[in-house]
């Protein structure tokens, strides 16, 4: 009789060993990082994008002792950051930038070797914030009334400024143009520096660009802001009518930026990057110095996120084919 009970005890022993090693936190994720973190950027070093990454990455580092490597790698409209991104193993230790101008490229180039949906899992927005439309500070253009009445009282005159064709902003400019009926030229620049020069030169009579690349010309009174193009005023230009506001319900363009991370990352990892970037975007001192920047902290669940990334891919492809301006 002392057998069978044996072998059940040692039955027991061994269930209760199984359950124990299946329900045991998995040891690689218990001392997750145990290495630096690298971040891939499309953009070079000193810009906004890359000050926002630096002092969100910083400010999660003196909380919880996570290193993390920026690594830059500007250019080829992103190409080459979302690249390296997909190609990188899904163990939580290679991360990257993601946001509204991959949801634009996703929707204007046919083949991009990436897929933006499939490839990566979202983890958290870091930052949103409206375009702007900017006019010389001097000029007669106060308005957005103003400026579609002199637009059609003056076929094929005005310029409208932008960045790079494709951007963001560059769409800014052709959505407006489409929304009013506008015959003005829009002229791209490689940079927004080159753009706020050539406003204040008067080489363009309005401006499509983000607060960060007005503050110079702003502080000095030499530019002023006629209109924003979130749904509702942003608390960073209280003042400032939307396009919106101004009767033309149809145009609203709102940026954000991200964290993301290669498709099959686990999701605790996911879970716990999450959280403490949350964290550090509700500290008082991140948001002012995110306003300082010329943006609104603002995170997200990933499936947050991910719902707005599919959104934004779905509504630009719709205005880029009613714009035909698919590459």
């Amino acid at each position: 009789m002392l057998e069978p009970f044996l072998s059940r005890r040692r039955f027991g022993a061994a269930t209760a060993l199984a359950a124990s090693a299946i329900f045991a936190p998995f040891p690689a994720r218990a001392e997750y990082p145990v290495k630096p973190i690298r971040v891939f950027l499309p953009f070079g070093p000193g810009g906004i994008g890359d000050i926002t990454f630096r002092l969100v990455t910083k400010k999660v580092s003196e909380r919880t002792g996570m290193q993390f490597v920026i690594d830059n790698r500007p250019g080829a409209g992103g190409i080459a950051s979302a690249t390296a991104g997909k190609t990188s193993a899904p163990d939580g230790y290679s991360l990257l930038q993601i946001g509204n101008s991959y949801a634009v490229s996703a929707s204007l180039f046919p083949s991009l070797p990436y897929d933006l949906v499939r490839d990566f899992t979202p983890v958290s927005t870091l930052a949103q914030f409206d375009i702007l439309l900017a006019t010389k500070a001097s000029g007669e253009i106060g308005s957005i009334a103003r400026l579609v009445e002199i637009d059609r009282a003056n076929p094929r005159k005005l310029n409208f400024g932008s960045i790079s064709a494709g951007s963001t902003q560059n769409l800014a400019a052709e959505m407006f143009k489409a929304l009013t009926g506008s015959q003005a030229s829009i002229v791209p620049f490689k940079s927004s520096p080159e753009l706020i020069f050539a406003l204040q030169r008067g080489d363009v009579d309005v401006c499509f660009d983000y607060l960060a690349a007005f503050a110079s010309a702003l502080a000095e009174s030499q530019i002023k802001i006629i209109a924003s193009g979130g749904e509702t005023r942003s608390p960073l230009t209280p003042d400032t009518p939307t396009v919106v506001e101004s009767g033309w319900p149809g145009y609203v363009v709102t940026s954000w930026n991200g964290v993301a991370a290669p498709a099959g990352t686990p999701r605790d990892i996911i879970d716990k990057l999450n959280l403490e970037i949350a964290a550090v975007l509700q500290l008082p001192e991140t948001r002012e110095q995110f306003r300082q920047l010329g943006m609104e902290a603002a995170s997200s669940t990933p499936d947050g996120m991910a719902g707005r990334l599919a959104a934004d891919i779905d509504r630009w492809r719709g205005v880029i084919g009613r714009l035909g301006l698919r590459q």
